[in-house]
């Protein structure tokens, strides 16, 4: 999978506390079915071996579908399961580190709200940046927003992929068209609907028009 050739659209972060499936492997494939382009393992709750379980688990499915499979946080998981890569946060092992780790091919993403945040994570290798959280969020009850001038600016700042995240739904999604971010990152507004298809596809074809 060419790093060059990587579609943002659509970036699904999981949640099983969200989901409106009975598991995970059901929401997953339902939402690439619909449009998701990219797909972010994020479990908090449990233990090392149960991640490394679920994530070889939705590989499975994401290899079926030719799509990405990036491990929120954990190179090790990553590496475990040979994931396409990882996605850290600030306070995550160092964009560098992970790449030592990883080497050269896989993927890596950095989350960043601020301008210095970002040029630090693409002078570091990162191959994309989740810039945000764009608004209030019940998913991240911690995350700082960042404003769309910011947002602009971090455009203006790195040549990286961008895709926005936190309270990106089908009604705030128009505000992230015609300003050159690659796509949108999504939780809830696709792993909670109860038509996970229909609403991934609604969203696709929106920020698409």
């Amino acid at each position: 999978m060419k790093k060059e050739n990587l579609d943002y659209t659509l970036y699904l972060c999981t949640d099983r506390e969200l989901m409106s499936t009975d598991t995970l492997e059901e929401a997953v494939e339902e939402a690439i079915l619909g449009g998701v382009t990219m797909v972010q393992l994020r479990e908090k709750n449990c233990s090392s071996k149960e991640f490394y379980e679920t994530a070889l688990r939705i590989k499975k499915i994401t290899d079926t579908y030719g799509l990405p499979l990036l491990i929120n946080d954990r190179v090790d998981i990553a590496l475990a399961v040979d994931a396409d890569g990882v996605h850290v946060g600030q306070s995550d092992l160092p964009v560098s580190v992970a790449r030592k780790i990883l080497g050269k091919d896989k993927i890596i993403g950095v989350s960043a709200r601020n301008v210095a945040q970002a040029q630090e994570a693409e002078q570091n290798g990162a191959d994309y940046l989740g810039v945000g959280a764009m608004y209030a969020t019940g998913t991240k009850k911690d995350a700082k927003v960042t404003s769309r001038e910011e947002l602009l600016k971090i455009r203006e700042a790195v040549k990286i992929p961008i895709v926005v995240i936190g309270g990106i739904n089908q009604k705030t999604l128009s505000n992230f068209k015609g300003i050159g971010i690659n796509g949108l990152a999504v939780v809830s507004a696709v792993i909670a609907a109860k038509d996970i298809k229909a609403a991934a596809a609604e969203m696709v074809q929106k920020f698409k028009e």
